[in-house]
């Protein structure tokens, strides 16, 4: 009896230790999908025109083989509604395709009673139905109808916003007041070093419109033109980094190579914006090395952690110290992966 005892404790031992090792297990590869760390990542570069240089971050996408719409592409195809809420700082969303849009903060909605600017990354699932999705407003002073367009909506998202002052206004400190400070001075800057007022007769408080001017758009063009082909031939390329005046800024990396590659052209247009503003030529710029760019996302990721639910799909992850802020969007459907990181360097 004793030794049948024993035989059945040995037994139950083992399977409990063989239980709590799966469980071990599925935990860890649940944090390896999730926590990927910026050691993985290559970095390839530098590639730069004037002040503004660029360094690609090569790597493993997790979420190869899911297709995202981005609300660019969504809003072309008309495959998604953007409401005007008359609520500053709130939008609605609705999408009408059997595909997932990914909306990513500092995305600039154009239209409506003001321009917006979406203060959060968001995932809107097929067929959602009309979603909440908050915003800030990047136009002061205007509340109704411009020119011929919709008021009721928003027509397109060309644009991202091009400062990580104004990014850091809307994704930091959550101030409208802030937002539209910042949008002044982006304003300014812009119309220095372009040598003409940017801001528009039809709303002179508007950022989309004095994106925009024509004398940016040739100015932006020029860095466009010399850097928007550094990813041809370059498989695994799945975000990049840069500097403006040889001072690191921000970087965006993704979890899909298809995704990155969609906005790459958004992401250069307002990254070449920024240049413009920040443009000195009395400075000559410190060259930047590739070893800066992995040290700043190391760093970048061992900030004190927060979270907070966006929707029930979506997670927004928070890591900061005194001089950088990364922003990791996580999807629960997807076991918690992480969609986008965004690092910035205060």
């Amino acid at each position: 009896m004793k030794t049948q005892f024993l035989f059945a404790t040995t037994v139950l031992s083992l399977l409990i230790a063989a239980s709590a090792g799966f469980l071990n297990t599925a935990v860890g590869q649940k944090k390896s999908v999730s926590n990927e760390s910026a050691s993985n990542f290559r970095i390839s570069g530098p590639y730069t025109h004037k002040n503004l240089t660029i360094f690609l971050v090569h790597g493993k996408g997790l979420l190869e083989g899911h297709s995202f719409l981005t609300l660019q592409e969504a809003l072309a195809q008309k495959q998604v509604v953007v409401y005007e809420t008359k609520d500053v700082n709130e939008l609605a969303i609705k999408n009408l395709s059997n595909q997932d849009i990914y909306v990513q903060a500092g995305d600039i909605v154009r239209g409506g009673d003001q321009d917006r600017m979406i203060s959060t990354d968001f995932i809107v699932p097929p067929r959602s139905g009309r979603m909440p999705i908050a915003a800030f407003c990047v136009e002061s002073g205007r509340w109704n109808k411009r020119g011929n367009e919709v008021s009721t909506s928003f027509a397109s998202s060309e644009n991202s916003v091009s400062t990580k002052e104004l990014k850091l206004a809307a994704k930091l400190s959550n101030s409208q007041e802030a937002v539209w400070a910042k949008v002044a001075t982006t304003q300014d800057k812009l119309s220095k070093n372009v040598g003409s007022i940017v801001n528009a007769p039809v709303s002179r408080s508007s950022l989309e419109l004095a994106v925009e001017n024509s004398k940016v758009k040739e100015t932006t063009s020029t860095y466009i033109t010399a850097l928007a082909g550094i990813m041809r031939g370059k498989a695994d390329v799945i975000g990049y980094a840069f500097a403006i005046n040889g001072q690191v800024n921000s970087a965006d990396v993704y979890a899909s190579r298809a995704l990155f590659t969609k906005l790459w052209p958004k992401l250069l247009k307002a990254s070449a914006v920024e240049a413009i503003a920040e443009l000195d030529d009395t400075v000559k710029p410190i060259a930047v090395e590739q070893e800066t760019i992995s040290a700043f996302l190391a760093e970048s990721e061992k900030g004190n952690a927060g979270e907070q639910a966006v929707t029930p799909r979506v997670k927004l992850v928070t890591r900061q110290d005194e001089r950088n802020i990364l922003f990791e969007t996580r999807d629960r459907q997807k076991n918690d992966a992480w969609v986008h990181r965004n690092y910035i360097k205060k």
